[in-house]
């Protein structure tokens, strides 16, 4: 008796189960002189981030690069160095940048082997011997100098520890 009472209930819910669905079969690929038709997808549409929405942004314009400044710096680890740069209406007129930094090595970069190849939105300054590219761009109060693939105007490992100069534009300082 006590048996039938703990089975009783066992019993109706496995009387409400429904049986299996029978599994679809699949759905043949058209194939058109052996090219498969990739399916259509949908059109991924940009949502603006949360912090953004209602802010009337508009694009920063592009303006002719003017900075001048002969300054020095010295950095946290220990690295010094000094930059003279002389930018009118986007065109270099000067530029010389000397980069020491503890234990890896020395920077030296000089305007006369470089060509410049840009002028808007960025300044960029390419030596083609080595490959090396110097490009130059403001933004808010600051010019960055940064450099790319400039292994050979550095000795030892220093350019692996090079960072972009920094110069705030409205006193000419580095860092």
């Amino acid at each position: 008796m006590r048996l039938l009472r703990a089975l009783l209930p066992a019993l109706l819910l496995a009387g409400c189960a429904k049986p299996p669905a029978p599994e679809p079969e699949p759905v043949p690929v058209a194939v058109v002189a052996d090219v498969v038709e990739p399916p259509a997808r949908a059109r991924i549409q940009s949502q603006p981030l949360k912090h953004l929405l209602g802010r009337n942004l508009k694009p920063i314009p592009d303006k002719a690069l003017e900075v001048r400044t002969k300054c020095t710096f010295r950095d946290v680890a220990g690295g010094r160095g000094s930059m003279d740069l002389q930018v009118t209406r986007a065109e270099v007129k000067r530029f010389v940048a000397h980069v020491s930094i503890p234990k890896q090595g020395i920077c030296h970069f000089d305007m006369k082997g470089f060509e410049q190849t840009a002028r808007l939105p960025n300044v960029v300054l390419t030596d083609q011997a080595t490959g090396c590219v110097v490009s130059m761009w403001e933004q808010d109060k600051g010019l960055t100098v940064a450099f790319n693939a400039c292994q050979a105007k550095c000795s030892g490992d220093a350019f692996s520890y090079l960072w972009p100069i920094l110069v705030d534009t409205r006193n000419g300082r580095c860092s």
